[in-house]
């Protein structure tokens, strides 16, 4: 049998290669209770507007809900001829209620329904990413009671900078996912947008009610131009492009641990329940749900690339090549969730190193900046310092010695005047406790963020 979307002007059935090559239910079906939760609201509407009895109302409304109950305990066949989720649905209410089954596509085309049915889908997915993120933020935050202690080398080009705190490094994260937090909350703005009415591309004649339904959909506002909204895939492409920047901070993340975790670094101890092992070297301990996080991020680039070249040059309004934008939206969604259901625990269950920390944190000169910085509060220009600090780092390389261990005739000889405070400034923990402005691994600008952060989060009582 021909799909119900066929009217009378076909006098060929539809051959079955195409029927293979059009379907969609093999992905879409994951939209089935956002179909069933619009279609409901459309009856309603179409009950308050006088296009439906109460009693067709209703017995659509219960219709619909014992199919959700057949999907959701997979008693309902998915069947290539009927394509898609929202004529499996249709098919299955007519086939239960005869005409009055039919009386609810009133007022409504494929179009606008797949692009509502879509917004929801999206409008939940963003908040359990959302929800997720959260969870990530504060597994960093948590840490940074008990890492307090620690510092660290940051690094710029992969090479020692500076010397944090550990509590400065964990904030860094939550800022890089506050901003991601961010980006989907105003992306949910545009998504939470209602389509459905527009019908095919103009609008209707039948005097249906669209902001009804954008009422009781919890939509907040109605798109205002019918060729617009059904051919509109913004919201995909705008959502994509968030996740993807999610999966960049957590491959930053992922790739920072898989080299502290070696040999080499020694920084870092992860989880064994989130590492494997060798089919053939029995000592390996593999960052594999690291290496994997970082890998998975190809596909949700690639996604938001497909995505993109899906809807270049596509006319108005509405073309059959929109189907193909959920499948990889899908997965965009479903891999950072996925990424982001295992990063917490990891995070959480992270042991430092700090013997091999400590034993190394006075190499690579960390405290060069702020020795410069000192030369400049006693009046040096800067330019001077710099070559100066540069000059006493390369004395000090000469030497084997860290700027500490230098005599202070040689700092003398660089830039006469200096004195025994000098030593004041110079290794990793006095770096750190000179540092003074805003946003700096301070010890106390630090703990001014980390009481905001506990503050944003809810975890004041930490």
């Amino acid at each position: 049998m021909d799909s119900p979307s066929r009217s009378g002007v076909f006098q060929k059935s539809t051959d079955g290669r195409m029927e293979e090559f059009a379907e969609s239910i093999s992905f879409d079906h994951e939209l089935y209770a956002h179909d069933i939760a619009g279609s409901i609201a459309h009856a309603q509407m179409l009950e308050t507007v006088g296009l439906l009895s109460p009693a067709e109302s209703q017995s659509i409304q219960d219709a619909l809900s014992e199919i959700r109950g057949d999907i959701e305990e997979w008693r309902l066949e998915f069947r290539v001829d009927l394509e898609d989720i929202h004529m499996h649905i249709e098919q299955s209410l007519i086939e239960r209620l005869g005409d009055v089954g039919r009386k609810l596509h009133t007022g409504r085309s494929r179009n606008d329904q797949v692009s509502t049915d879509l917004r929801l889908w999206v409008r939940d997915a963003i908040d359990r990413v959302d929800r997720r993120l959260v969870e990530l933020q504060r597994a960093f935050l948590g840490r940074c009671a008990a890492d307090a202690d620690v510092i660290l080398p940051a690094y710029t080009h992969l090479q020692r900078a500076q010397p944090v705190l550990a509590p400065h490094y964990w904030l860094a994260y939550c800022e890089k996912f506050e901003r991601d937090r961010g980006r989907l909350a105003d992306c949910r703005k545009r998504v939470n947008q209602c389509s459905l009415g527009v019908a095919a591309v103009a609008g209707t004649s039948l005097p249906i009610d669209r902001h009804d339904v954008a009422s009781r959909l919890g939509f907040d506002s109605v798109a205002a131009n019918s060729m617009d909204v059904s051919s509109d895939r913004d919201f995909v492409l705008e959502s994509a492009f968030a996740l993807t920047l999610v999966a960049e901070h957590l491959s930053t993340w992922a790739d920072e641990w898989i080299l502290w975790s070696t040999v080499e670094f020694g920084f870092i101890r992860l989880p064994q329940e989130f590492c494997t092992g060798s089919s053939i070297m029995p000592q390996k301990v593999n960052p594999d749900a690291l290496e994997l996080t970082r890998g998975k991020t190809a596909r949700v680039i690639g996604n938001l690339q497909t995505l993109l070249v899906l809807v270049k040059g596509l006319p108005l309004a509405y073309n059959r090549d929109l189907q193909e934008d959920k499948p990889a939206l899908f997965d965009s969604f479903a891999t950072v969730e996925a990424c982001l259901e295992v990063a917490p625990p990891i995070v959480g269950g992270m042991q430092w190193n700090r013997s091999a920390i400590s034993e190394r944190l006075e190499r690579g000169y960390l405290d060069a900046t702020t020795l410069m910085e000192y030369m400049i509060r006693r009046g040096v220009p800067q330019r001077t310092a710099h070559h100066s600090v540069g000059q006493l780092v390369g004395l000090a390389i000469q030497k084997g010695a860290r700027l500490a261990e230098l005599p202070l005739d040689d700092f003398q000889q660089v830039c006469p005047g200096l004195d025994s405070g000098v030593y004041g400034v110079l290794g990793v923990e006095n770096a750190v406790r000179a540092y003074t402005s805003y946003g700096s691994s301070a010890p106390r600008e630090v703990e001014k963020q980390v009481a905001r952060w506990k503050d944003k989060l809810g975890l004041s009582n930490l």
